[in-house]
C-alpha cells in the first residue's frame, strides 16, 4: 500500500504525518529516520483499526482517482 505523507523540517529534525490517516504522525532526527518511523506508525495504525473492526460487518470498496 502507498500513503502520501507530509514531511516538515524543524530545528529538532523532521516531523511527518499521514493526512489519509488522521492522528498518524511520527518524527526523526533525519528525513530517512522520520520516513522509517512513519512506516512503522502507519502499520501500527492499521493494526489498531483492524482490532477495532473485529466482529463488525466490514466491506472493502475500490476507488479510482
Amino acid at each position: 500500500m502507498k500513503y502520501k505523507v507530509v514531511l516538515k523540517e524543524s530545528e529538532e529534525g523532521f516531523s511527518v504525518s499521514c493526512p489519509g490517516l488522521p492522528g498518524c504522525w511520527s518524527q526523526g532526527s533525519t528525513e530517512k529516520e522520520a520516513l522509517e518511523n512513519i512506516r512503522s506508525a502507519i502499520r501500527e495504525y492499521l493494526e489498531a483499526l483492524d482490532k477495532l473492526a473485529e466482529g463488525s460487518n466490514v466491506r472493502e470498496v475500490e476507488v479510482t482517482v
